[in-house]
């Protein structure tokens, strides 16, 4: 399945809720899972990003589907970036005219 990085922000809401966090990681994961995903991890970050995700998809669709549920709820705003292995990639290159 396709990998995706999920860098992600808390909102004003997220951030005043934090102490709901377990509860939103619950729901996060039923979200992915619905939408036929699954983390792969999640790392919690200070910086630029509160959180980055590791998810697997088995199509961008999917992947998008359940990203914007997960924003729909008004805890965190994502940023996501489709990932390719070192495999896949060097597969992308030798493709190359």
């Amino acid at each position: 399945m396709p990998n995706y990085i999920v860098l992600i922000n808390w909102t004003d809401q997220g951030i005043k809720t934090i102490r709901d966090l377990p509860k939103r990681l619950a729901t996060s994961k039923a979200l992915i899972e619905k939408a036929g995903g699954k983390w792969q991890a999640i790392y919690f970050t200070f910086g630029q990003y509160d959180v980055v995700g590791v998810a697997q998809f088995p199509n961008d669709e999917a992947a998008v589907s359940a990203f914007l549920a997960l924003g729909s709820l008004g805890n965190v705003r994502t940023t996501t970036l489709k990932a390719f292995t070192q495999a896949e990639f060097v597969k992308i290159v030798e493709k190359l005219p």
